[in-house]
């Protein structure tokens, strides 16, 4: 029992000191885009149902680190301020599967061929799901908000903030409100890879799951339901593969984890319509298994290269590793222990 509980302990560290430089460096960009682009830029672009809507909404979805519950609340204001039902669906999309703090998250475990594929993936299932909703659902958008708001705050009278108030804004975006959204699930899918690493033979996981007609629906039927966000889902897909599953099944539950669970598709039925669920769901498993597909051949072209689908290795000095570690131990504790304050607003300076 103890030397199970000391394998659990240096597999659960394996993971999290490979990914914490990474999560942190993509949280300092994510607090950076925040301050830097307004909110009403956005929402303007997406305020159409043509296909350059669609393209705009899942290249704006790409960087931005949101979880799959959190990006709802932002949908359905972009739903309200007048975007239509196609760049509405492919941000709900794009948004939760991938962003910077994954993108990096997905390098430092996964390796060069996952962290490129999984963001085209994700674009090319969001750009998929809008254009087809466009042809199939078409409607006519809501009138758009023509107010404009402050890209920190949602503010709409003329006012501005000090750099001080904007970089505390960011880092408080960045290292609690991001953190508070997604910390206690990592630590979950890092403890599941963990035991996953220690309790999973191999041999079993490579009997199953390395057989592609058997693990693409296997990993079809957790994803879609499973509420995991993109970060999250790293560690257990990249602990599948090192035991055995094809790389094509790990990137289908790396698309559609964090892009399905529960509340994402009574959101999508409630607010957009049963047809728009429908080619949500099929849009997204199609996408997810072409691209499962074409990542198997690849590597398989590659003579099965390891190195293109593990972690980057020493590139980041062991001593940062540490750090950095230590570092998001301590600001997942902190969302844990002090509750959320909300304190946007404060500290503007209005002007004429």
């Amino acid at each position: 029992m103890l030397n199970l509980l000391i394998g659990l302990f240096k597999e659960i560290w394996k993971l999290i000191i490979e990914m914490s430089p990474y999560i942190l460096f993509g949280l300092l960009i994510a607090g950076f885009l925040y301050i830097i682009i307004p909110k009403e830029k956005i929402y303007r672009h997406l305020a159409k149902n043509n296909f350059s809507a669609v393209l705009k909404a899942s290249l704006f979805g790409i960087p931005l680190p949101l979880c799959s519950c959190g990006v709802i609340p932002v949908a359905a204001y972009l739903r309200k301020e007048g975007a239509g039902k196609g760049p509405t669906l492919s941000f709900l999309i794009s948004t939760p599967t991938t962003g910077v703090d994954s993108i990096l998250a997905t390098y430092s475990l996964m390796g060069p061929l996952f962290t490129i594929i999984r963001p085209i993936g994700a674009f090319v299932a969001g750009v998929f799901a809008g254009t087809v909703t466009n042809l199939c659902d078409k409607e006519q958008p809501p009138t758009f908000n023509e107010n404009s708001t402050c890209a920190i705050c949602d503010l709409e009278t003329p006012h501005s903030h000090d750099l001080k108030f904007k970089i505390k804004t960011m880092f408080k975006y960045a290292f609690y409100d991001l953190v508070e959204d997604f910390g206690k699930w990592l630590l979950i899918g890092i403890i599941l890879g963990g035991l996953i690493a220690v309790l999973v033979p191999s041999n079993i996981i490579e009997q199953y799951l390395g057989n592609s007609l058997l693990a693409y629906p296997l990993m079809i039927a957790i994803g879609l339901p499973m509420y995991v966000c993109a970060t999250t889902s790293i560690p257990i897909a990249a602990v599948l593969i090192m035991k055995g599953m094809t790389p094509g099944a790990g990137l289908i539950f790396l698309l559609l984890g964090p892009a399905t669970n529960v509340a994402t598709l009574t959101f999508v039925a409630g607010k957009l319509g049963k047809k728009s669920l429908f080619i949500y769901l099929v849009t997204l498993v199609l996408t997810a298994l072409l691209f499962a597909i074409l990542i198997d051949l690849f590597w398989q072209a590659s003579g099965k290269n390891i190195g293109l689908i593990t972690g980057s290795g020493e590139i980041v000095p062991q001593w940062i590793k540490f750090v950095s570690t230590i570092l998001m131990l301590i600001l997942i504790m902190n969302t844990i222990i002090f509750k959320r304050k909300d304190d946007t607003n404060e500290e503007c300076i209005q002007c004429s």
